[in-house]
């Protein structure tokens, strides 16, 4: 059993439900016909019910399990415009605009989230990342005790020293140039999702160019407070830093650069010491090693939601469905 089919069991397990908010994209309604199908979720669609149904209709599709909510009839949604205006209005909102703005798909989708009456939501396919990650700060928000919306990559690396490894690298699509006190959000975020997505415990490497002062620089600085802010917050995971990328992930490198680190040599989560060297880095290794990379998973938000590239086939929406209730058991 591969990675994803080992998510998607997983998955299925939770008899979970998913709100896809761009119902008028083909293949959202793809990706709702297979989810149904395999019975990995309940599905939720937003729109007006005999446009969803007709339009999955003219493509063959058969999405007749999902439940279609039409906004603008909601039940709920004076309750979503009250929740709205009290949390915006000190932003300058009002009544008028909030009562607009929940009517919006993606705004609304995360309400459903926010309310708990979905475990997740996943969009992006026809709305920018923006709009995505706009609409859930401003109903979701962030992670209590985080200040920092991130992103990591599931790389599967194939035959890495003579078996498959399995690694979170982050941030590799958000976060431009992380200070400190965000790498040290970015590295809480990442060990709580490997724990979600693969059950196993995180062993943190934070990165740079340097291993155990081997140099000596201002970027090797941010580094090294990134570690000092994790070990003062008491973290429950294993962490170290800063080491060079040979150190955290090769035993034998590891046993002569940083010896006696419990994570050196083991480590299964990279987190880079900004967004240049992450996109790179994951690049590099789905092309030289041809490993897979699935993601990018957005964490740190009090709510899974997840966004996806407008390029997206339904695969690819249907895969991060699985994800996004694997997320959903630490919300």
């Amino acid at each position: 059993m591969d990675i994803l089919e080992s998510f998607k069991a997983k998955a299925k397990s939770l008899h979970g439900t998913i709100v896809l908010p761009e119902a008028w994209d083909v293949r959202m309604l793809k990706a709702t016909e297979a989810l149904l199908k395999e019975e990995i979720c309940k599905v939720v669609l937003l729109g007006k019910e005999n446009e969803v149904f007709e339009l999955a209709k003219e493509n063959g599709i058969i999405v007749d399990g999902a439940q279609v909510i039409d906004p603008e009839n909601y039940d709920k949604i004076n309750e979503f415009e009250e929740f709205f205006f009290e949390k915006r209005k000190k932003k300058g909102i009002t009544k008028e605009q909030a009562a607009e703005i929940v009517r919006k798909p993606l705004f609304f989708g995360a309400l459903l989230v926010k309310f708990n009456l979905v475990n997740g939501m996943v969009a992006g396919a026809a709305n920018t990342t923006g709009d995505v990650l706009r609409a859930a700060l401003q109903v979701v928000g962030v992670t209590p005790g985080l200040k920092t919306v991130s992103s990591s990559f599931i790389m599967v690396i194939p035959d890495f020293m003579g078996e498959d490894k399995v690694m979170l690298f982050s941030d590799c699509a958000v976060v431009p140039n992380p200070t400190a006190e965000q790498l040290a959000d970015i590295a809480k975020s990442t060990a709580k999702t490997r724990r979600a997505l693969l059950g196993d415990e995180p062993k943190v490497a934070l990165l740079s160019f340097s291993t155990k002062g081997s140099a000596k620089h201002e970027l090797v600085d941010k580094v090294l407070e990134a570690k000092s802010i994790l070990e003062k917050d008491k973290v429950d995971f294993d962490f170290d830093g800063e080491l060079q990328l040979d150190a955290a992930i090769v035993p034998k490198v590891a046993a002569s650069k940083a010896p006696g680190s419990s994570v050196a040599g083991n480590a299964n989560v990279l987190i880079f010491p900004d967004l240049q060297a992450g996109n790179i880095g994951y690049k590099l290794t789905q092309r030289l090693a041809k490993a897979e990379a699935i993601g990018p998973v957005i964490q740190g938000l009090a709510a899974p939601i997840c966004d996806l590239s407008r390029g997206c086939s339904w695969e690819d929406i249907y895969n991060t469905a699985s994800l996004v209730l694997l997320m959903s058991q630490n919300k």
